[in-house]
């Protein structure tokens, strides 16, 4: 059973994902918060696995909760950003604080739900269609590359630079599997090998670095 937990200021959207999410047997939706410091104590007290988080909140925006949220000691919640935009401007600054992933809300209901279980899984989710416009934009507020790339970029293996091809082009674990007919397991340990080789804070960083330095293939 996935526990999950929403953050919208609309209680119409709250009760739209809240049907949505009764409807799986999958699910146990665990509460319900209205602005950030709702979520975040909403967080703290239930610890769901998953919480759906709107990012323009009042009194505490989507941003600030997810950096309370994963900064809580032993947190175990994923942050899932929902916003209406698919280059909200405030995606850039919730990935930072440690969100596992967007979405644009009007996402089909299955794909909600599929992102769901990737997140509790402990994978991380970029909008598919939004991935390469997203790291575009990241890049082109960031300052150019200082230098040449890390230094294991070199290291890394034929099988390895596939898998970060895939994780580039917004790919989950699962679709990687199936795309390059290996198992599961096997693509997790590959994208666990890219983290360390290239030191990668997150998947979103591997992202980041598939874009820049142009290994998509």
């Amino acid at each position: 059973m996935i526990r999950v937990a929403i953050a919208d200021d609309q209680a119409l959207v709250r009760s739209a994902f809240a049907l949505l999410l009764r409807s799986d047997p999958r699910i146990e939706l665990v509460g319900e918060a209205a602005d950030g410091v709702e979520a975040v104590e909403l967080a703290r007290r239930e610890q769901p696995d998953v919480m759906l988080m709107d990012v323009r909140m009042p009194r505490l925006d989507g941003v600030e909760a997810t950096r309370r949220i994963v900064g809580q000691p032993g947190n175990r919640t994923r942050v899932l950003i929902l916003t209406t935009f698919d280059l909200d401007e405030y995606v850039f600054g919730a990935l930072q604080a440690g969100a596992g992933g967007f979405l644009v809300k009007d996402v089909e209901p299955e794909g909600l739900l599929r992102a769901i279980e990737v997140l509790a899984a402990g994978e991380s989710l970029l909008a598919p269609r939004a991935t390469t416009r997203l790291i575009e934009e990241y890049l082109a507020r960031r300052p150019a590359p200082s230098g040449p790339p890390p230094p294991g970029l070199a290291g890394l293996t034929a099988r390895e630079r596939e898998v970060l091809a895939a994780v580039g082009r917004g790919r989950t674990n699962a679709e990687i599997a199936r795309e390059l007919f290996i198992t599961y397991a096997t693509v997790k340990s590959h994208v666990s090998h890219l983290l360390t080789k290239l030191d990668a804070r997150d998947r979103t960083q591997l992202v980041v670095l598939a874009h820049e330095f142009g290994l998509l293939g």
